[in-house]
């Protein structure tokens, strides 16, 4: 029988408005169990200097520049985690045994094998009292992987354990969107051990996935340069406004379809939304982002075996945006339900993901795959440090 762990999974991700916390208890493999799930709103200060950084960062070089704010901030924004989780220690009743510490993304390039993500492991082990796995990303990259995305293993417990119909492909809008494909494939013939005459090809679930575009750090950036809000509440200002079909398309030729994205992947098509007015802005930066999120997913129509019964599960905060949604599912042509329908929270998927994460670190397994992230083989990730 597998040992079963409490784990506390934080998550911040690129819309830098604060962080998920999630307590699960499971195995690392086949099961899990969601405790609680509570989200923690950065205070004004952190949230406008990380967005300020954010804005300074746009090559290694710049990495190096800004040494000291990225240190500053990094200090900051780790004292508000540990902070959080003392917090939540302090009410649940659960043991933690683990943290997973995803930290807050500032930088990511696959293709100079980099990432930086904000959150200074060694210092919220010390202030927690908790083993923490953080730096998630860069084993996979140094094995050959876009270091993105991470949460299909987790994706694929979703499934399983919640008896969800496949192929299904679970898109996640978050700030980036990423999707991941699920599907029942004949992976060998296995000999049954209770009969040896016989042999017996078992299907299992397989993975793909990848990084499919923005998701809503466009509308989010431009929702707070041309307004006093920090995004397009269930995307009323889009549902207000026009979208402009020239400049969108003329925005689609310009995009450079990759496997793994980062906000900075957008800045000079973002420009070209420029003249646009609050509302026609909010409503064709949209209209993009869900025309490069299907580009993205096209090849998965077109291959008649994953499209055959195929659905789709949206998560993230994306999944909010009713202009967005409707937008997607207008092309999609598909069944297509948010995740909530199914009683499962999409707000917290990911900050339970890396929960589950740290304890498939700490147990040395797998967290990236061939067919997850391009890397050359399964691989492991997450540095564990105990500093207390």
């Amino acid at each position: 029988m597998n040992k079963k762990y409490y784990s506390l999974g934080l998550m911040s991700g690129t819309s830098m408005d604060g962080v998920d916390l999630s307590v699960i208890h499971t195995d690392g493999k086949s099961k899990y169990r969601a405790i609680l799930d509570k989200y923690f709103k950065y205070p004004k200060n952190i949230y406008k200097n990380l967005t300020t950084l954010r804005g300074k960062i746009r090559s290694l070089k710049d990495l190096k520049k800004h040494q000291k704010q990225i240190k500053s901030i990094e200090r900051e924004i780790t004292i508000f985690h540990a902070t959080v989780v003392n917090e939540t220690l302090k009410k649940t009743k659960k043991k933690v045994d683990l943290i997973g510490f995803h930290g807050q993304t500032i930088f990511h390039s696959a293709e100079e094998k980099i990432t930086k993500q904000l959150g200074d492991g060694k210092l919220l082990s010390k202030l927690t009292k908790k083993k923490v796995v953080y730096d998630f990303r860069q084993n996979d990259l140094k094995k050959g992987g876009q270091g993105a995305p991470l949460t299909p293993i987790f994706h694929k417990l979703l499934v399983e354990q919640n008896k969800i119909k496949t192929p299904v492909v679970i898109l996640n809008i978050g700030g980036i969107t990423n999707f991941t494909l699920i599907y029942k494939d004949i992976i060998s013939p296995i000999y049954i051990k209770s009969n040896w005459k016989n042999k017996k090809k078992i299907k299992q679930h397989c993975l793909f996935s990848r990084d499919a575009g923005p998701g809503n750090c466009l509308i989010d950036q431009w929702i707070r340069e041309h307004s006093d809000k920090t995004f397009d509440k269930d995307g009323k200002i889009a549902l207000s406004g026009k979208i402009n079909k020239k400049i969108v398309l003329d925005a689609l030729v310009l995009t450079d379809q990759k496997h793994s994205y980062d906000i900075k992947d957008f800045n000079n098509i973002y420009y070209n939304f420029q003249k646009l007015s609050l509302k026609d802005g909010a409503a064709s930066l949209a209209e993009y982002t869900a025309e490069i999120i299907l580009n993205d997913l096209d090849f998965i129509f077109k291959n008649k075996f994953w499209n055959k019964n195929l659905h789709f599960l949206i998560s993230g905060g994306g999944r909010k945006n009713n202009f967005l949604v409707n937008r997607i599912k207008k092309k999609i042509k598909k069944k297509l339900n948010l995740i909530d329908d199914l009683k499962i929270d999409g707000d917290f998927i990911e900050s339970q993901a890396f929960a589950y994460l740290a304890i498939r670190s700490f147990l040395k397994l797998p967290i990236s795959f061939p067919l997850t992230t391009g890397c050359k083989k399964p691989s492991t990730g997450g540095v564990i440090v105990k500093n207390f």
